[in-house]
């Protein structure tokens, strides 16, 4: 939540209140000029803002704050600001906070339309015909810019700081008389208008909460510290009482701001005691010492209820402390519910689910909206990544951290360093990497030719910390996923992250969508037995689709998965055993493609490592065995915009159940899917498994809810006959790295979006029945590398340099395969 963000000639000329000792101030120094990479001086970071300029500032604040939203305050008014578009490259705008105060000292202002004296009738007149106006029509904001325009934002709250004005004893049964005696008095001030007297004070917050009873809207309150002129005697949040206990605003929301520091202890007792009373700790974070900030918001969660905690980061008009607070905020919260885990006062899920109610779950009920919470242009929401962030601060025996990637053919790999080294060193510098990672195939560890990529270069393996997570099966390691760079802020062309991301940016830019994703992962469990004095590796088991006996047998093994998963906040939906011999099946939740992508990578590390504890080999290559059913890791896609699934049709009348966006996304997707198979399916034995009759899709069609059909679409409970949610992408194996895959299917949308595609008929049979079978998707890899050497669209979305390196990796994958019939088989212990 935050006001409008200042022009930077207005940013710089504002003056920091503090004679830079407080510590706050330190921290925050530290913290802006490690976030810049500027000199530790207010000096360094001022040249910085000032080379770089608002815009580009203001944008690294919030990619690394992971700011969901943005709620709008009007009621403060800077010389030049810039306008509510601006802000939507940042993070959605969800709606606007009017300030009462504020909003009457613009009437009061403005004067009446025929030049006569206000009185109390008319102002009230206009004053609560405003309040009406606003909440359900679209308006024209006009005051403090150089010219008008439009916005199409709600509002979705009023706000009060009679704390500042007349403190919070607010008088509920306040007389016309005296509130008409107030009204005087502030007019004979004359303009501009300042509201002051506590009797009209009082008037207009009870009209206020009446307008907002009506339209449902929510009150934010400032108590406790804030403005010099507040007197904090008088903002004492138990001032209330009178109000709080008044019948006709028992059903009000009414949300303490600031923590209502240093009143946070009383505040926490209203929360209790009070049903319409809720808490927001924003300010406070960051603008205390540690200890402080720890220590009021454990404060606040005393008496309570986790259910009615917040946080905003208040961040007023400096991008900086949108970043500060949500970065303290995190650690804040972890340390808090860390010592509440040890304490015995939480279980460790109760924690996680704490976590997500403070930073996005209480916000989105309190403001009554459904917005998806979810970052723009960034690899986690706020609770996921807090969870993942200073695991090690629970467990101080850590001694190693793995630093995780997926290279070109879709295998994970590590470099492992000493935690102290990792803090000290690699944070900052990242670990060395040779060029030619990217340019490996899945059978030989060096590089292939035709990828422009061999032994001489030096890339930069950069932690991305938001992923940074306590290895289950291990009690002293960690691991964290990998972005590649040039040099230390400087994205390598060829990091699959990063090129991930990047058409993600060109998705939203251009048509204000985001995707989301969510795997379903098949997988082999094998167990090794010796013949002739060679190990071999067999199925765990040969029960068919679904088998209780299947999963009995696996049960501890999978027990032991689902419950590492949960520790790494990655939510399972279902699991079973698949139809192939030692085959089972878990299915993820749905989430941002790039946050599915990585909880995808995590998952296979959880799946691989647990079955060998077990003493098995669990493998997700696309074929173990030719006679067998295979093993995939569909995929099922939504588009969103602004927090709602706009993929599927607005009403159940709609040609195929989709909105125009969906079909000319899912049409880009179908016209380019033997390109994509060349990321999706990335070695010969993938192709082994896509075979009709297999459930794999084999031909280039779609249908409605057909399992033969490489793309489907789905109509899940709670969705209206006839409406599809997501469509499902078969095509796609455990063989192929997840931001590639992720990255076609996105590229290959943006086109369908482009040039308006539209899709064919949906086969409603098995295409491989058809009298006139619909064209058959690539048999071999070679053919799917011919595809995509014949498709434009990928090189400009993906990157030429990293196509290059795909293609040349491919066709080495293609020649050696082809010499080495049976190498197909050692795919189990590298997938």
């Amino acid at each position: 939540m935050t006001c409008l963000l200042l022009d930077y000639n207005e940013y710089s000329r504002v003056q920091i209140h503090s004679d830079g000792t407080c510590f706050s101030f330190q921290r925050g120094l530290r913290d802006i000029a490690e976030l810049y990479g500027s000199e530790v001086s207010l000096r360094g970071i001022q040249e910085y803002r000032k080379c770089s300029g608002l815009q580009s500032i203001s944008s690294l604040c919030f990619k690394a704050a992971k700011i969901a939203a943005i709620l709008i305050d009007d009621g403060i008014e800077f010389d030049k600001m810039h306008e509510i578009e601006w802000h939507r490259s940042f993070a959605p705008v969800v709606g606007r906070i009017l300030r009462i105060e504020r909003l009457a000292e613009k009437i009061l202002d403005e004067g009446r339309p025929d030049g006569s004296t206000w009185t109390l009738d008319t102002f009230t007149e206009t004053f609560t015909g405003k309040l009406k106006s606003y909440p359900c029509l679209y308006f024209t904001f006009l005051y403090g810019f150089n010219f008008p325009f439009q916005i199409a934002d709600k509002i979705v709250g009023l706000k009060s700081i009679a704390a500042y004005r007349s403190g919070l004893g607010i008088n509920t049964n306040v007389t016309r008389n005296e509130a008409q005696e107030g009204l005087a008095e502030v007019l004979k001030v004359g303009s501009p208008v300042r509201i002051t007297d506590k009797s009209f004070i009082d008037y207009l917050f009870v009209q206020s909460l009446e307008i907002a009873l009506q339209f449902n809207l929510p009150v934010q309150i400032h108590t406790g510290f804030g403005d010099k002129d507040l007197d904090l005697r008088l903002s004492n949040p138990l001032h209330l009482r009178t109000l709080l206990e008044d019948k006709r605003f028992t059903k009000c929301r009414l949300v303490l701001l600031h923590a209502s520091y240093p009143f946070s202890k009383e505040a926490s007792y209203l929360a209790c005691v009070y049903p319409q009373v809720y808490l927001d700790f924003g300010l406070a974070i960051p603008k205390l010492s540690v200890h402080g900030m720890i220590s009021s918001v454990k404060e606040l969660l005393e008496l309570a209820p986790i259910k009615k905690v917040m946080f905003s980061t208040d961040g007023y008009a400096f991008p900086e402390t949108f970043y500060l607070g949500a970065k303290r905020a995190r650690e804040v919260v972890f340390s808090v519910l860390r010592d509440a885990c040890i304490d015995g006062d939480l279980s460790i899920p109760e924690a996680i689910e704490a976590v997500k109610d403070i930073f996005s779950e209480n916000a989105k009920k309190f403001y009554m909206t459904n917005l998806d919470f979810t970052p723009l242009d960034s690899k986690t929401n706020v609770s996921t990544n807090f969870v993942k962030i200073g695991c090690d601060a629970l467990q101080p025996d850590v001694a190693l951290v793995r630093i995780i990637w997926v290279d070109t053919s879709g295998q994970h790999r590590c470099r492992v360093v000493p935690r102290k080294r990792f803090h000290d060193i690699v944070i900052k510098n990242g670990v060395g990497l040779t060029v030619a990672c990217m340019a490996l195939i899945s059978a030989v560890d060096a590089p292939a030719d035709g990828t422009n990529l061999g032994g001489v270069g030096e890339i930069r393996l950069i932690p991305d910390l938001s992923t940074k997570c306590r290895i289950p099966w291990s009690k002293q390691e960690e691991m964290v996923l990998a972005d590649m760079h040039l040099k230390p802020g400087e994205a390598w062309e060829y990091c699959p992250r990063e090129a991930l991301r990047r058409v993600s940016k060109v998705l939203k830019d251009e048509f204000n969508l985001v995707m989301n994703a969510g795997f379903e992962n098949e997988f082999y469990l094998l167990k090794s037995v010796s013949r002739e004095l060679k190990e071999e590796f067999i199925p765990f088991d040969s029960t068919p689709y679904c088998s209780t006996s299947a999963f009995d047998a696996a049960s501890p093994m999978l027990h032991e998965v689902v419950a590492a998963l949960q520790s790494l906040n990655i939510p399972v939906e279902q699991l079973h055993a698949e139809a192939g011999k030692g085959q089972f099946e878990i299915a993820f939740g749905y989430t941002t493609c790039t946050d599915a992508a990585d909880n995808l990578v995590f998952a296979r590390e959880v799946v691989r490592a647990v079955a060998r504890k077990h003493g098995l080999l669990a493998t997700f290559m696309p074929k173990f065995a030719l006679d067998d059913i295979g093993s995939g890791s569909h995929v099922h896609i939504s588009l969103w915009e602004n927090g709602r699934n706009v993929f599927m049709a607005s009403s159940e009348h709609s040609t195929h159940g989709m909105s125009k966006v969906g079909e000319e996304f899912m049409a880009g997707v179908l016209e380019h899917l033997p390109s994509i198979l060349a990321f999706t399916a990335p070695v010969p034995n993938s192709y082994d498994r896509i075979q009709p009759n297999t459930w794999s899709g084999a031909y280039q069609c779609w249908g409605k809810e057909n399992r033969e059909a490489p793309l489907r679409t789905a109509c899940p409970p709670g969705v209206p006959d006839g409406v599809v949610s997501n469509f499902e992408i078969k095509a796609f194996d455990g063989c192929a790295n997840p931001h590639l895959g992720l990255a076609s299917i996105i590229a290959a949308g943006i086109d369908g979006l482009r040039r308006h595609l539209t899709l064919p008929e949906p086969v409603d049979t098995n295409p491989a029945s058809l009298d006139s079978e619909p064209q058959r998707l690539p048999r071999s890899l070679s053919e799917s590398v011919e595809a995509l050497e014949k498709d434009g669209v990928f090189r400009d979305l993906i990157g030429e340099k990293l196509l290059v390196a795909i293609k040349g990796v491919r066709k080495a994958e293609i020649a050696f395969y082809s010499q080495n019939k049976d190498a197909y088989k050692q795919l189990i212990h590298r997938y």
